[in-house]
């Protein structure tokens, strides 16, 4: 049986997951009226995210490990997060999706630090999906913008994102 460490970490990135999907969803519902132009990066952002969300929920199964309490919360503030910046304009969906997965990519580096050395099978579930998250964060910084005027969605998203990995941990 893994630490509960080891359980806590992939517990975390699996409603992780489950929140980026429905960020991604909620953003593309709006850009298919508006963006169409977005659908298909949304689209294959969105794939990515279901895939990584079955490797940690595969992962959790098969270690007989409980699924996050708050993963409830992670699909309602998603939706509520994707929607919000996407009917704010193409520009804040790119900065959303740097600010999340900046924020992501950040914990991830920790926890791979610490899964190399405790548990394998769980270091190699998180290793997969990173190249992913950095090609997502590319996406957004080379789409999104640096503009002063995007600074409050940049601060709430990155918040929000940090508060959902801590609520998560304690749930």
């Amino acid at each position: 049986m893994p630490t509960k460490e080891v359980q806590r970490i992939i517990r975390v990135d699996h409603a992780g997951e489950r929140g980026a999907i429905c960020i991604y969803r909620a953003q593309r519902f709006i850009a298919q009226l508006f963006y169409r132009d977005l659908v298909k990066h949304l689209d294959e952002m969105l794939a990515h995210e279901k895939v990584h969300f079955d490797t940690f929920n595969t992962w959790l199964r098969v270690n007989h490990v409980r699924h996050c309490y708050a993963l409830w919360l992670w699909s309602l503030g998603g939706y509520l997060l994707g929607g919000i910046t996407a009917l704010m304009g193409k520009k804040a969906i790119w900065v959303c999706t740097q600010a999340v997965e900046s924020t992501v990519l950040h914990h991830l580096d920790w926890q791979l630090e610490y899964l190399e050395v405790h548990d394998q099978s769980a270091f190699q579930a998180v290793i997969s999906i990173k190249k992913d998250e950095e090609e997502h964060l590319n996406l957004g910084v080379n789409l999104g913008s640096n503009s002063i005027i995007y600074l409050p969605i940049r601060l709430v998203v990155k918040s929000s994102t940090k508060f959902a990995i801590w609520l998560s941990t304690k749930l």
